[in-house]
């Protein structure tokens, strides 16, 4: 038998999102929801295995040939910029980066445009560097991991650059919105080699989820829970 085909899956949300459109093309695997502690899948009837990897390792997997195909978001993918093939936006998982800065208090105004250097807090440091650079605004990056709307809160920056689905976390921190920098969604990766060394099975997992997107599309059917 040849070797399987390796899929890289995110854990939490994203992999759920991902299993039920998986389960609409014949891709399977019962265990993954038995609660079991592993993080190597088989789909059963199929030559193909399911790997469980961090969303943020997600593309690293696919790049160095450990995975052939993945699922990532477009957030990663930007800041990452890993050398892989991404051939479809699967629509699901939206979600939009963004620039925030605190809502002016009474008799304040707000932060003028030609602010002379700002200190961005971001876990996105690429996508960052690359968004002012492309204004010419001077920017000092504070990188955090979570809790992003705190910092400004707390005097650590002047505004963030964050991921955001609908608003209420920047609402509740009473934030705003100064710009959308990019619009994300998951996305199907493949490693370059694979595409060439396992082209059919590559091949056909591709035409039947392209497949199935434009039935949806015919459908009038939406996957994006917004």
């Amino acid at each position: 038998m040849s070797k399987p085909l390796v899929m890289a899956l995110a854990k939490g949300r994203l992999m759920e999102l991902a299993m039920a459109f998986f389960k609409e093309i014949g891709i399977e695997s019962p265990e993954l929801h038995s609660g079991s502690r592993k993080l190597m899948f088989d789909v059963p009837g199929k030559n193909i295995k399911i790997l469980l990897v961090r969303a943020v390792d997600v593309a690293t997997y696919v790049e160095h040939g450990a995975a052939d195909i993945g699922i990532a978001g477009k957030d990663l993918l930007m800041e990452q910029m890993c050398d892989v093939y991404e051939p479809i936006d699967l629509g699901f998982g939206y979600c939009k980066i963004i620039l925030a800065e605190p809502v002016p208090k009474n008799g304040e105004t707000a932060m003028p445009k030609s602010y002379s250097k700002r200190r961005i807090a971001t876990k996105y440091p690429n996508i960052t560097e690359h968004y002012f650079s492309e204004k010419g605004i001077p920017i000092e990056i504070v990188k955090l991991y979570g809790s992003i709307e705190l910092a400004p809160l707390v005097g650590l920056a002047d505004q963030i650059v964050d991921l955001t689905s609908t608003g209420a976390t920047l609402k509740a921190n009473n934030l705003r919105i100064v710009d959308d920098i990019a619009e994300c969604t998951a996305r199907v990766i493949v490693n370059r080699a694979s595409l060439k060394l396992k082209y059919p099975e590559v091949k056909k997992i591709i035409d039947d989820i392209k497949g199935l997107l434009q039935q949806e599309v015919l459908d009038g059917k939406t996957r994006n829970p917004l």
